[in-house]
């Protein structure tokens, strides 16, 4: 009798342990969209994210002109190679420009496909559980799209993603970015730089708010620019692989676009 309570003891406590190791293994699922930011986190090995815009509509009103450009099928592909890295390729399958002239009424339309970008994200630091992590992702643009969908040429850049949990449920990040960015010419490059800092904040295991603020500078021979931007988005997940989410986006001064609506979504394959 003791020897089979002990049994069923021994048996009850595998369980729970079977139990939480599962709770314990869920899916690494961490979508880098709708947060105009970067991301430290990777796919897991021999798994995939797919990543994609719906609808991305931008607005930016001038003096002399209006300009709306509309990105649609907007497509972001990870894979994971290692435990700790994961490679990119990113296009869009279509978009459009609009520029109205103010003085004269006439409208030019520009449609076309984006260019490709492929990137490898490195994490290199934060474990779960912990506050801190970082990590580092180079990419790389070739000139599949013509401008302005696409750059018209070949591009680069690196960004460096940190963030820190205050709480389970608020969080503090940083994003910096240095490209070598395609100059509006269409020939040869430029430097540019940008840093993103973000509040997030989990209301639940479902739905997540992050508030950014964003100072970009062009160094464009064509025009030296400094874009500030305030963004907000929200994502909700109905399962712990799926996930749908919508990004606006408002120009904080005279050389940003005025606002930028995207919504979407990402699954876990």
């Amino acid at each position: 009798m003791r020897r089979t309570v002990c049994n069923v003891g021994m048996a009850a406590s595998a369980l729970l342990a079977a139990g939480s190791a599962l709770a314990d293994d869920d899916p690494r699922f961490c979508p880098t969209r709708p947060s105009i930011g970067g991301s430290s986190c990777t796919t897991e090995p021999g798994r995939v994210h797919v990543e994609a815009s719906f609808l991305d509509w931008e607005r930016d009103d001038q003096p002399d002109q209006r300009e709306d450009r509309i990105a649609a099928a907007d497509l972001l592909l990870r894979v994971g190679v290692a435990s700790k890295t994961e490679v990119q390729l990113g296009w869009t399958a279509y978009g459009q420009d609009r520029t109205r002239d103010k003085a004269s009424g006439g409208i030019d339309t520009i449609r076309g496909t984006g260019d490709l970008r492929f990137a490898v994200r490195q994490h290199l630091a934060g474990e779960k559980g912990r506050p801190f992590s970082a990590g580092v992702e180079a990419f790389v643009t070739a000139p599949t799209g013509k401008y302005p969908i696409g750059d018209g040429t070949w591009g680069a850049g690196v960004i460096v993603p940190v963030q820190y949990n205050l709480t389970e449920k608020v969080a503090v990040a940083f994003t910096g970015e240095a490209d070598a960015a395609a100059n509006q010419s269409g020939a040869g490059s430029h430097f540019a730089y940008s840093g993103i800092t973000s509040l997030r904040y989990k209301f639940s295991e479902r739905v997540t708010t992050t508030a950014e603020v964003s100072l970009e500078r062009d160094q464009d021979p064509q025009g030296h620019e400094t874009h500030a931007l305030a963004a907000l988005s929200t994502a909700w997940r109905p399962t712990k692989v799926l996930q749908f989410d919508v990004l606006a986006v408002a120009g904080l001064n005279h050389n940003s676009p005025d606002f930028r609506l995207v919504t979407g979504g990402a699954i876990l394959f």
